[in-house]
């Protein structure tokens, strides 16, 4: 991943050997300290984002609870693209915390902080502290559609949906 010139502009590597731009902007200064998201490997669909909570502070989920955690970042999404933010899956399979809304979209003209909506399904509460990888990003492009009225022609399928196929 390479930095491109200008404030918080930064090139996300995307599919077939594209770049996407997006800027990035830390909220205030208090969040110099923390990293902006990266890959964590070469082949890592998403950004890791991070918690932006007290210096001194943490910040825990009870059991059953759920909490709104700042990252410190803006982003400016080009338009034609939308971020997705996901759930780690260590976080789900160790302590049963994820993103209560996945995949949570972040709409291209969005410009308020970042913040990702966490719950913890597990048994113990969750301390989330300063920097901590708490959920990821992934950029992905979305068309606009223009509906249509009209009679929806029929399928083999039809109106079989939720499980009707078989079990699960």
């Amino acid at each position: 991943m390479s930095e491109e010139s200008g404030p918080g502009a930064r090139q996300l590597a995307g599919g077939a050997g594209s770049l996407v731009r997006v800027g990035v902007e830390r909220i205030d200064a208090s969040c110099r300290d923390l990293e902006l998201p990266s890959y964590a490997t070469r082949g890592a669909a998403g950004l890791d984002l991070r918690a932006a909570v007290g210096v001194d502070e943490a910040l825990e989920i009870p059991p059953g609870g759920r909490a709104l955690v700042p990252t410190g970042l803006r982003l400016a999404i080009p338009e034609g693209y939308e971020g997705q933010v996901r759930p780690r899956s260590g976080l789900a399979l160790k302590f049963g915390v994820t993103v209560l809304n996945a995949p949570g979209t972040i709409d291209s003209d969005y410009r308020g902080e970042l913040k990702v909506l966490l719950v913890n399904h597990g048994e113990a509460p969750f301390v989330i502290r300063r920097g901590e990888r708490i959920a990821q990003i992934v950029f992905a492009a979305v068309a606009q559609v223009a509906l249509v009225e009209a009679v929806v022609d029929e399928t083999a399928r039809g109106a079989g949906g939720f499980g009707h196929t078989g079990r699960g």
